[in-house]
């Protein structure tokens, strides 16, 4: 890894993780304000109706990862006329697929929506109206698709966290406005999002093609693009396919066998996870690029180095911020939500247990991909995880009660992350004894020595708002302290030194 690649990568992590702290503040205030300005039972609807729409979500998102992985690939590359093909050949794919899609969500989500699901009669209305607004929402997103993917490519990090901070107040805006607004709130409140959507997949196109010559070029029908674009994705689209059954499958067999109110608790389990993972997504999204860019360029070395080194901070990053919240849910959930929906505590701290198994599927699926090789990668993969819906349908038709559903998803994404490393150590020749040493073991001792003290405050102290606070500082010190000792390596140790006595000779001066 080069020392100006490291540098790009620490601006862009920086830029994103500014993002992500502005994100997770606002939207944890968001939710507790939409909760209350819609109900238990609203909200839940809302998550229902949206995950109906979402669960179409998965071509979109296999199309997403194939554009970012094309542009990546070209960049690392240098060829700008190759690069100008890939992206008007993605934007042609994009519209196509959103039309397509809009069409089939239209008529079996609306099937779905009014034969299958539990909903309240007199809320059928309002859930129309949700699921009309939430596809046409979808159908710009997926147009806006390959602009987004640009900023990424180009490393404009700064831009798109600017972007998402606008995003996320304009959420705010919308959630605190709702309690004002007359008529059906629900129904509002869908009208507002599509129209703040629509302000920021705008602020994506319009920065893009100012600032980026390959998004000025307009619709290209490349059969070589085409074809290579198509490929590639149609197994992507398995994995994405068994992404969205693991999660929106399991929300409308939560609506089939308890309601709403289990959907308002996933929900809220689910929004806790979005925000936690989005602390790990500011560093690979900084450092995916140079990945595939790594590999397009034959520094296979560099590219292994990478994905060990994004394994480890992936996990460390995502501790740091998940297990306080984990140790501390039930204090945190009850003061940030005025009512905490039944069976919310338990689902929150095993979606975050889910979240640490899974902490390094992206460096890993970014490697796999960038080698082209993914056909039995995504096949073995996808139909693994593809197994937890019927799985989870058979224990809940027996009567199990809804926690266990997250039981086998973890156990599902235990053994696919290890199944990652074997596809990885063909494809690029990672070497598993080398990762287990350098990523999983520092892990593990990271984990290990961090655990026991926050854990022995939290049992021994009164459930007040002063020792909670205690105990979230104890776990979020020693894990800084047992991620920079046993969780990297001497030269980084070393790097981060000399850069911050660099930083403070500046300073000085």
């Amino acid at each position: 890894m080069s020392k100006s690649n490291k540098k790009q990568i620490a601006k862009n992590t920086l830029s994103l993780f500014s993002r992500m702290l502005v994100t997770m503040v606002v939207s944890l205030y968001t939710s507790r304000v939409i909760l209350d300005a819609l109900g238990a039972s609203d909200y839940g609807l809302y998550s229902v109706v949206g995950g109906v729409v979402v669960l179409f979500s998965f071509v979109s998102t296999s199309m997403a990862t194939s554009t970012q992985r094309f542009l990546n690939f070209e960049k690392g590359k240098g060829d700008v006329q190759r690069l100008k093909r890939v992206f008007g050949t993605s934007i042609f794919v994009h519209y196509i697929l959103a039309i397509g899609l809009v069409i089939i969500i239209e008529l079996a989500g609306l099937w779905m929506l009014n034969n299958k699901l539990n909903i309240n009669p007199d809320r059928l209305l309002a859930a129309n109206w949700i699921f009309h607004l939430s596809v046409i929402s979808f159908g710009f997103t997926i147009v806006n698709v390959p602009y987004k993917s640009a900023i990424i490519a180009n490393e404009k990090m700064s831009v798109f966290a600017l972007i998402g901070i606008i995003e996320v107040i304009l959420k705010l805006i919308i959630a605190i406005s709702i309690s004002f607004t007359k008529g059906d709130k629900l129904i509002w409140y869908g009208a507002l999002i599509l129209g703040a959507t629509l302000v920021i997949n705008s602020a994506y196109t319009i920065y893009s093609k100012r600032n980026f010559p390959e998004c000025r070029t307009g619709v290209v029908r490349d059969k070589e693009f085409l074809g290579a674009i198509l490929g590639f994705s149609s197994w992507n689209l398995m994995s994405s396919l068994s992404i969205v059954l693991r999660n929106q499958g399991v929300s409308i067999l939560f609506n089939i066998f308890f309601g709403t109110i289990v959907n308002a608790a996933q929900g809220i389990a689910n929004q806790v996870s979005n925000i936690i993972t989005g602390f790990t997504a500011t560093f690979t999204q900084a450092i995916n690029p140079q990945i595939v860019k790594d590999y397009a360029a034959g520094r296979l070395e560099s590219m292994r180095s990478m994905v060990m080194f994004g394994s480890r901070v992936s996990f460390m990053l995502l501790f740091l911020i998940a297990f306080p919240i984990f140790i501390e849910a039930d204090f945190i959930l009850s003061t940030w939500l005025k009512t905490v929906p039944e069976y919310t505590i338990i689902f929150t701290r095993l979606v975050l247990i889910q979240v640490l198994v899974e902490s390094f599927a992206s460096v890993h699926s970014t490697a796999q991909g960038a080698t082209g090789d993914v056909k039995v990668y995504h096949f073995v993969l996808s139909c693994l995880g593809m197994l937890n819906l019927p799985i989870s349908y058979f224990i809940l038709k027996a009567g199990v009660l809804p926690y266990y559903v997250f039981i086998i998803l973890i156990s599902i994404s235990a053994i696919i992350s290890v199944l990652r490393l074997v596809f990885l150590r063909k494809s690029i020749g990672l070497s598993l004894k080398q990762y287990l040493a350098d990523v999983g073991l520092r892990c593990f001792m990271v984990f290990i020595v961090a655990v026991p003290i926050p854990v022995f405050l939290k049992f021994n102290l009164e459930n007040t708002l002063v020792n909670a606070f205690l105990v979230s500082s104890v776990s979020v010190v020693l894990i800084i302290l047992c991620s920079f000792f046993l969780g990297l390596t001497h030269s980084e140790r070393s790097k981060i030194v000399i850069q911050v006595k660099d930083k403070l000779n500046i300073n000085s001066n």
